[in-house]
């Protein structure tokens, strides 16, 4: 029997020691950084500069972006998974739009911000048709791919689906016989989902949203290849930080590093809390 036991955990080391190796010992690292000086002493004086001007508004435009993607990508996934599950749409629908939600969320980086260069970009295609077919020229009313609401726009392409397939589980959980009971109750509708199924979803909701937020917030690739250093937000400045580009402080660097690691874990935490308490209700 001890014998079968340490067959088993033989098996999860090689995962065990990934995860130390290339996550916990960094974590680490970064923690440690944030609070050394250049001689090795321990000071608060990196944290203190994450509230410099140029920083702190990298952090809150990141914030202001993140939640941005979020709030829209909740919204939309919402609606697409409640049409899905609940709506009228054909059952065989489902299988399709499951499997691009699951490529979809996973498509980022460099491909998707050029997909976005060659669609929306000034001769992007979508562009181009929009103005040769109906006159209508999005950049001179405004649009812009390289700025806050053409990197949410882009962000949105991973956010929705990663919405449709996380709040699926919570929209199939919905049982029948509470709207049957509401029905026969005499509420209508919307005072079924106003009184009964949105509160139960809230939980789902929340969570989802942090996760949402703190998927977009640490996103680096798809922000960088897209908009190069024309938005200052935290991980396009912690990447040029590592390079060497503009700050040349690896201290600081650390605690720019420390920063987006308390905003995800936040998040994140937030998200594990509230699923924990929304898989009560589904039971």
């Amino acid at each position: 029997m001890n014998r079968r036991i340490g067959l088993n955990w033989l098996g999860v080391v090689p995962f065990l020691a990934f995860a130390l190796l290339f996550l916990a010992l960094p974590t680490m690292n970064i923690v440690v950084g944030a609070f050394r000086s250049a001689d090795g002493g321990f000071t608060l004086d990196n944290i203190r500069g994450l509230f410099s001007p140029r920083i702190r508004e990298s952090f809150v435009l990141s914030i202001q972006i993140s939640a941005a993607s979020a709030i829209l990508g909740c919204l939309i996934g919402f609606a697409i998974a409640a049409a899905m599950v609940l709506g009228g749409l054909p059952k065989w629908l489902r299988g399709p739009i499951t499997t691009f939600s699951g490529v979809a969320s996973n498509f980022a980086g460099v491909p998707l911000a050029f997909a976005f260069i060659a669609t929306l970009g000034r001769v992007g295609l979508v562009t181009m048709l929009l103005k040769q077919w109906f006159g209508i020229n999005i950049y001179a009313m405004g649009f812009n791919l390289l700025s806050f609401w053409g990197l949410t726009l882009t962000y949105l392409f991973f956010q929705i689906p990663l919405m449709v397939l996380i709040i699926t589980p919570a929209l199939d959980g919905l049982k029948k016989e509470w709207r049957e009971a509401a029905e026969v109750l005499g509420a209508s509708g919307w005072q079924y989902w106003r009184m009964v199924a949105l509160p139960v979803l809230f939980p789902s909701l929340l969570g989802t949203f942090a996760l949402l937020f703190a998927n977009s917030f640490g996103a680096i690739a798809t922000a960088y290849a897209l908009t190069g250093s024309t938005l200052s937000i935290v991980p396009i400045m912690l990447y040029a930080q590592i390079r060497g580009d503009v700050l040349q402080d690896p201290h600081l660097g650390y605690a720019m590093a420390f920063g987006m690691i308390v905003v995800t874990g936040l998040a994140n935490l937030v998200y594990i809390i509230l699923r924990t308490r929304a898989e009560r209700w589904m039971k």
